[in-house]
């Protein structure tokens, strides 16, 4: 609803693990609406490989659906496709609400998929296949093969989610057409993949329950003998490799199970040329290691009761274990569903493969026999595609534009020169956050203009300055880049439908909000402070000078020369400069120190020394060299003013000035309390329908922990749900129910 707020909780873990990821310090996220355009975004700090957010929802928002999407920096230099997504749906009910879309965007789809790439003539092979709307979501119908003389070759029909699979010889000297006829009735005529004359055919079945059984056709020569390789991976580790050759058109290879990782394979064929053959992919159930189990103290409650919820995780031998949970506890009805995905279906489905897997976790929770042929199914169908084996074998070395922030947010620009327009390279390029606690970060441009600063601990909404030394570095422009994903999948949005049914829904949901917003307005706007490392970046002077306790002169070139014998004025030129001691030489330094005003960096001494001393508190010097990053410098004079923020200092007319969106600061969520008498005789309406939300849910070595809040006035049936990771990466998910019963 607009004018609500969406909580969020971050987990970056390891692809190849499931470890908590600790590479970056930073994520992104952002709303998409279905015009391919941004518009809420976000960057979230993270801290042990979590972190998390919020966003509220403006009125300037209109109703429709819309993508939440979640990636880090680095994972901007691959697909798009590997971005955290999820769809959610935002009503506006202060606008006039547009009319449910009933039509599909461009029709239904079917797509086939021979098992590992090819049809080949006169050979027998599995062909998965899909059908769908222009969404993605999987349809019911019925198919049949037909050749040219209109003979029906194969019946086939889908067997979960729009997907199925049929065994299927091309003839020679027969061409094949596809009908479908859709559960709405819908006819679909569709071309079968090319056909190749030679070619081979790779089959996968589960010999038992410890081995895969693989075998290889081909249409090779029946006295010709070939050596074939087949190789796995799982999660990008490579798990087996073995060679066989090929007689008389055939082979076959065995696979311990226990030879895979969990999750999802890939296993490719490959010829003694090192080409690849075929591939597909297979699942191997993954173990739960993690087991939360919640409870609540009653299965009913008064309106603004308290309710205690008590967590246990234990590990697959059902021994107490740690985990980091987030819980939310929201009221369940027909606007809001319990979600059919969670944290370890997503990571073990929805995070290898492209495109869109309706219910997830069916495929993990259901160990029937369908749902394991279902699940094939869903490899065959989400998973066939080629990867660039050629880039491999020839080691080619990889080019990423994007860098893992290791330290803490990176803010890029690019630098250019005024006159000619290009980038210039080896300029050194200052980024100041002045104040009290000032932030100053340098970076050095690359070969192609870029900067990068490494920031650390930058919080909120700051003003900035980026500027170079105009000593030296004057005819330069800066440009700083936004650090957010240009890219914009291409995948349809799902319809936004509103049934006619829940116009009471929305109206309470809008009255909900409404009411929030009027009697609790300050609770939307309390933040967390964050932790900050308030210690200036040169760690710790070597004298400091408190002006008060000297004799105040009128010019900033007296106060220097009478008690400042760590700094100097000089005249070069006919200008006059400043310059520090090099204390282990005990000498003065050749050229000027960097030089401070509440953490800026001034480059104009003339300008500086012509300043109001009696602005200036204190005065610290490093008196010797120092090297910080790009930055060496001959000494440090850092100047503090009174108020910390310039005192009317006029800025360099070339800085570049702005307003920058560091990491978010984490908002509270306020929930009433009402543990005595007074509180819950209010007269405040509470009609909450989110009850609880923390994302910082830590059960200790006992694997406990307790949990409570308080109902508000709605009445209905609540659902809570906890999600979550152990330390070393095992994840779990679970579900708790209760009822509120109006009081009155």
């Amino acid at each position: 609803m607009a004018g609500e707020t969406v909580w969020f909780k971050l987990y970056h873990q390891d692809a190849s693990t499931h470890a908590p990821m600790l590479l970056t310090k930073a994520a992104y996220v952002e709303i998409i609406n279905a015009q391919q355009q941004a518009v809420l975004q976000t960057k979230i700090s993270l801290k042990d490989g979590t972190g998390n957010g919020s966003f509220i929802l403006p009125f300037t928002l209109v109703s429709g659906s819309y993508k939440l999407r979640a990636y880090t920096s680095w994972m901007k230099n691959f697909s798009l496709d590997f971005y955290f997504k999820k769809d959610i749906t935002i009503v506006n009910t202060l606008t006039v609400l547009p009319p449910s879309e009933t039509k599909t965007q461009s029709g239904y789809h079917v797509q086939f998929f021979p098992e590992g790439g090819n049809l080949v003539r006169g050979l027998r092979s599995k062909v998965a296949f899909k059908f769908s709307n222009s969404q993605g979501k999987g349809l019911e119908g019925t198919g049949a093969i037909f050749n040219q003389n209109n003979d029906t070759i194969i019946t086939f029909q889908p067997l979960q989610h729009g997907m199925g699979h049929f065994w299927f010889t091309p003839a020679a000297n027969q061409t094949y057409t596809a009908i479908i006829i859709t559960s709405d009735g819908k006819k679909i005529t569709s071309d079968l993949p090319g056909i190749v004359e030679q070619g081979y055919v790779l089959t996968l079945e589960e010999s038992g329950s410890d081995d895969l059984h693989i075998s290889v056709q081909a249409t090779s020569a029946s006295n010709r003998i070939d050596s074939l390789y087949l190789f796995s991976h799982t999660r990008q580790v490579v798990k087996t490799g073995e060679m066989r050759l090929l007689r008389n058109g055939k082979t076959t290879f065995l696979i311990a199970k226990n030879k895979l990782g969990e999750g999802i394979s890939h296993i490719t064929l490959f010829n003694t040329k090192r080409q690849p053959l075929c591939e597909r992919l297979y699942f191997k159930r993954p173990r739960q290691g993690l087991h939360i189990q919640a409870s609540t103290s009653h299965k009913r409650y008064d309106s603004r009761k308290k309710v205690t919820v008590d967590i246990h995780t234990n590990n697959e031998s059902s021994q107490p274990t740690m985990a980091n949970l987030s819980m939310s506890v929201y009221l369940l009805d027909s606007l809001q569903v319990d979600s059919q995905a969670d944290i370890f279906s997503y990571l073990w489905l929805n995070a290898e493969l492209k495109g869109k897997v309706e219910n997830p976790g069916y495929y993990l929770s259901d160990t029937s026999q369908q749902a394991i042929q279902a699940l094939d199914n869903l490899m065959l169908t989400h998973g066939w595609r080629r990867f660039r084996w050629e880039d491999i074998w020839q080691q080619k070395t990889p080019v990423f534009e994007f860098q893992p922030e290791r330290e803490g947010h990176i803010i890029s620009g690019l630098i250019t020169n005024t006159q000619t327009k290009l980038p210039v390279q080896n300029i050194t390029a200052y980024l100041s956050v002045p104040g009290k606690h000032f932030k100053l970060y340098g970076a050095s441009s690359d070969r192609n203009g870029k900067l990068r600063f490494t920031t650390k601990d930058l919080f909120g909404s700051q003003e900035m300055v980026i500027q170079t030394n105009t000593r030296k570095d004057s005819l330069y422009r800066i440009d700083i880049e936004s650090p957010f994903s240009k890219q914009y999948s291409t995948h349809p949005f799902p319809p936004f439908t509103i049934a006619s049914n829940v116009s009471g829904l929305l109206a309470d949901q809008s009255v909900s909000m409404q009411v929030q917003n009027i009697f609790a307005p300050d609770k939307r706007t309390r933040f967390k402070a964050p932790v900050r490392d308030t210690i200036v970046f040169y760690q710790s002077p070597d004298i400091t000078y408190l002006l008060d306790n000297f004799t105040r002169f009128p010019t900033i070139e007296e106060v220097i020369r009478e008690y400042v014998p760590k700094a100097a004025v000089r005249k070069r030129n006919g200008k006059r400069i400043l310059l520090a001691i090099d204390t282990p030489n005990e000498k003065l330094f050749e050229n000027e120190p960097l030089v401070l005003l509440d953490g800026l960096p001034v480059f104009n001494t003339e300008k500086f020394l012509a300043y109001d001393p009696l602005k200036i508190q204190k005065l610290e010097v490093v008196a010797r060299r120092y090297f910080w990053g790009p930055l060496i410098t001959e000494g440090i004079l850092n100047f503090s003013t009174y108020t910390h923020n310039l005192s009317g200092f006029a800025l360099d007319p070339q800085s570049v000035i702005m307003e920058y969106e560091g990491l978010q600061l984490q908002r509270e969520f306020y929930a009433p309390v009402y543990d005595n008498e007074n509180q819950q005789n209010s007269r405040i309406p509470d009609l909450r329908n989110v009850l609880f939300w923390s994302p910082e849910v830590q059960t200790d070595t006992s694997g406990k922990k307790q949990l409570s809040f308080y109902t508000s006035d709605q009445p209905g049936k609540y659902i809570g749900v906890i999600q979550g990771i152990s330390p070393t990466g095992e994840a779990a998910s679970q579900m708790f129910t209760f009822e509120v019963v109006s009081s009155q």
